[in-house]
């Protein structure tokens, strides 16, 4: 069991062992504030000595053995560096879904199997279901709606859905609060963790230009281009993301958002609101989930972001690894390097990939 030290994880705990699972208690130490930065007056959150303290302290109330497992160098080598890669060269990463596939789950299986257990639980919101008509587990929304986690756990595959459970998965967000005032749980009332896990600042900049100095030093400054003209200048192409509106130090009178980021000219073209919308994207790294393939033409329901809500698109070329597809109505915003997650109308979800153009 996956034990952040969170409430979700806690109660997951909790409930795998009142059904009687042979359940051990693992805390992924992946990152640590003197490695980051950005720390603040105390260590809290994910990963910090407050989080193992309180999954070790809820382990022990349920008589779980428990251990404190040092990932950071997996971490590092598969998280941190491709978020540093994937801001210098202009596009905006999701490390939750490459931490999902390449460390909650492909480094926790290797320990399990080092320690003789057959599951992975997490405290995530989402279900896992088996369809015998095609041979595969699927991946569904949970009941919580506003909490649900799929858009996260795309890239899972087959094997790793096979040997994983989510407690979670008919509870909403009030009912785990409910059960750990029930279970006298110290997290109970811990709140949710809001940002990106290693940038507790939420400083991106801050982050990059700590992490790679010798990278951020030699990027060079460029031209912001809004409808054909100069008028401005960047601080340089990893310090921004498509449909970023503050922090641009433009006086234009109305709000002006970045629509377009060239790397290959260092130049960062600008858009009204109604520019940054789009219609049709293009993703590749393709890992089907609930089916093996959709078919051209096929009416699905798909996400941008994570706060992004699924809507309406048609599928309209899907390759070996790549998929195109074109919304019924425009999004807001399509950014190269987020995670693009496709549903079916019962929130089933198919398929997901990695953005690599709005089209």
């Amino acid at each position: 069991m996956a034990m952040s030290g969170g409430v979700d994880s806690s109660v997951a705990a909790a409930l795998l062992k009142n059904e009687g699972y042979d359940v051990i208690g693992i805390t992924m130490k992946t990152w640590g504030f003197m490695e980051v930065g950005g720390a603040p007056k105390h260590e809290s959150g994910c990963c910090s000595l407050d989080a193992i303290f309180d999954a070790k302290n809820v382990a022990s109330k349920f008589d779980i053995p428990h251990y404190t497992v040092d990932f950071t160098k997996a971490f590092e080598d598969a998280v941190i560096d491709n978020f540093v890669d994937e801001y210098v060269h202009g596009r905006t990463p999701n490390p939750c879904v490459i931490c999902n596939r390449k460390i909650k789950w492909d480094e926790l299986l290797k320990k399990a199997d080092s320690l003789d257990a057959f599951y992975v639980a997490t405290g995530h919101y989402a279900s896992i279901e088996f369809n015998e008509a095609n041979n595969r587990y699927c991946l569904k929304n949970s009941k919580d709606d506003k909490k649900d986690q799929t858009y996260a756990l795309w890239g899972i595959s087959q094997e790793s859905l096979s040997r994983t459970l989510f407690p979670l998965s008919e509870y909403t967000k009030e009912e785990v609060r409910a059960l750990a005032e029930k279970f006298n749980l110290k997290t109970a009332k811990k709140p949710d963790s809001q940002e990106i896990c290693f940038v507790a600042d939420n400083n991106y900049e801050r982050f990059l230009r700590e992490r790679a100095p010798e990278i951020v030093s030699g990027i060079e400054e460029g031209d912001f281009i809004y409808h054909g003209e100069k008028v401005g200048r960047h601080k340089g192409i990893p310090f921004y993301t498509i449909g970023q509106r503050r922090g641009l130090n433009l006086a234009f009178g109305k709000p002006v958002y970045v629509k377009n980021i060239d790397v290959l000219n260092n130049t960062i073209e600008l858009g009204d609101k109604e520019e940054i919308l789009g219609s049709s994207v293009i993703a590749n790294d393709l890992n089907y989930i609930s089916v093996d393939n959709i078919g051209n033409g096929a009416t699905v329901f798909a996400k941008i972001r994570y706060s992004d809500k699924p809507t309406e698109a048609i599928v309209i070329d899907e390759g070996n690894d790549f998929i195109k597809i074109q919304f019924v109505e425009k999004k807001n915003a399509i950014t190269p390097g987020q995670s693009l997650v496709i549903y079916d109308e019962r929130g089933y979800v198919l398929c997901g990939a990695i953005i690599q153009k709005e089209d």
